[in-house]
């Protein structure tokens, strides 16, 4: 079963983690050891959750590194669905 227009990665960090905990997007820069800037780009959609982030993201709040990648593999694959025709992709066969 797909998700309807899953969230990105960084809305889920932001709003579900950052936001209540009220943490600064600075503040949990230092704690993950990435600079503003990376972070910031997650968070605002510009980046991707890598393997790296996601191992960090699973240390600083507790979760596993495969909840960070697993949500940045819906996002990607249903961006991935709406922008891609795969009609004239053809099955392939061992040669005669």
């Amino acid at each position: 079963m797909s998700m309807h227009n899953p969230p990105h990665p960084g809305e889920v960090l932001k709003e579900l983690y950052l936001d209540p905990l009220e943490i600064t997007v600075t503040d949990a820069a230092k704690a993950l050891n990435v600079t503003r800037k990376t972070l910031s780009a997650v968070i605002n959609r510009r980046s991707g959750v890598s393997s790296e982030m996601a191992l960090r993201l699973s240390k600083a709040l507790n979760t596993s590194p495969e909840v960070w990648i697993n949500l940045q593999a819906k996002f990607d694959l249903w961006n991935a669905k709406q922008n891609l025709s795969v009609k004239d992709v053809k099955l392939l066969r061992k040669a005669a």
